[in-house]
């Protein structure tokens, strides 16, 4: 599988590199949202939080959409 991983050029793996961080940002940055908001429960909190990390790009785009609007900021 990794055999031919010399093969990719310098400018292969900044995309590459580039395209991880950005999803790992993404991820991260809707887990801490997810932690500074007020739900309605504690565990749908907990619940948004776990979709984030245990499915990141799908879990993320799901609360961005849908989970976001259900918390208030905390004041």
């Amino acid at each position: 599988m990794f055999a031919n991983l010399s093969a990719v050029t310098p400018s292969q793996w900044i995309i590459i590199i580039t395209a991880v961080c950005a999803c790992f940002s993404f991820s991260a940055w809707t887990i801490l949202d997810a932690w500074k908001r007020d739900f309605e429960s504690a565990q749908e909190k907990v619940l948004w939080m776990q979709i984030c990390i245990f499915i990141p790009i799908l879990g993320s785009l799901a609360y961005l959409f849908l989970g976001q609007k259900r918390g208030s900021k905390q004041s």
